[in-house]
């Protein structure tokens, strides 16, 4: 008669080696009979071949956000997102980042601060901490307070997990989202999609204000730069993109100014404009 230990451990063997692939097979089967693509629900060939690599939004881990925004980023600055190459420009940018991010929510992320040659005057994020902003917005600041307000805003999205949030919205609203969770291939497509078109509630934007203002003051920066960068732009001829596809900027800038004189701050940090204009010579 066989050893029962020797029962036990090949019992445990042909567990691990059937149980894995019978959940793989689980997910592949739920993933194709529920994703609305006539033709392709019985086309399970890929997905037995291949795997499948499933997210579950609701509860998405650090690592795999961070993994998910590295892939996001690929496909941006790989299509339509051309990147600044000046060293000078781009040191003084992840400076500033790096200064609000670790007096963030989320200082613990590994974020990536990126300057974007577009003479238009814009700034947005992505998952897993990586932060874009146009030349064009920063020529329009005047100092790197006010810049450093609108990566802080930035920032306020990454912290408020925002555009983790959209993407769970669209994943239902396309029916993409199955029992299994997102597809993450699809997952990217969809982030990609978000950061090009920008399209931002207004809650998003009032909880990225604050948080922004939050960690804008933690570090010492001028609050006020915050509102003076918004109503500068208000007042150009024709709204720039950064507030356009930001809804309510008026009832914004009330919100902060409330803020801000609830809970004033001494900091007066980043607001020398000729030092300012001295760190992006280069792009003047």
């Amino acid at each position: 008669m066989m050893n029962p230990k020797v029962l036990i451990a090949n019992y445990r063997v042909w567990r691990r080696r059937w149980f894995y692939p019978l959940i793989s097979l689980v997910v592949a089967l739920s993933l194709c009979l529920t994703t609305p693509q006539p033709g392709k629900a019985l086309d399970l060939i890929p997905f037995l071949l291949q795997g499948v690599q499933v997210l579950q939004l609701s509860n998405i881990s650090a690592n795999q956000e961070v993994d998910l925004g590295k892939r996001i980023n690929q496909e941006l600055v790989s299509g339509d997102v051309r990147l600044n190459r000046d060293p000078e420009i781009n040191r003084y940018v992840q400076q500033i980042g790096r200064r609000l991010a670790a007096n963030s929510d989320r200082p613990n992320l590994p974020y990536t601060f990126q300057v974007v040659q577009d003479n238009s005057i814009n700034a947005f994020a992505t998952l897993g901490g990586y932060v874009y902003v146009n030349t064009g917005l920063i020529k329009a600041a005047d100092n790197e307070a006010e810049l450093a307000s609108v990566i802080a805003h930035e920032i306020g999205h990454i912290g408020g997990k925002h555009v983790v949030r959209q993407m769970q919205q669209k994943a239902v609203q396309s029916g993409l989202l199955t029992a299994a969770g997102l597809d993450r291939n699809t997952a990217v497509n969809i982030g990609v999609q978000l950061a090009r078109d920008l399209p931002r509630s207004r809650q998003y934007e009032y909880e990225a204000d604050q948080k922004g203002l939050r960690s804008l003051t933690r570090a010492g920066y001028s609050p006020s730069a915050m509102v003076s960068f918004m109503k500068k732009l208000l007042g150009k001829s024709s709204t720039p993109t950064f507030l356009s596809s930001h809804p309510g900027t008026s009832d914004r800038i009330t919100a902060l100014q409330r803020s801000i004189k609830a809970q004033p701050s001494s900091g007066q940090y980043g607001l020398d404009n000729a030092a300012y204009r001295a760190n992006i010579r280069d792009l003047l």
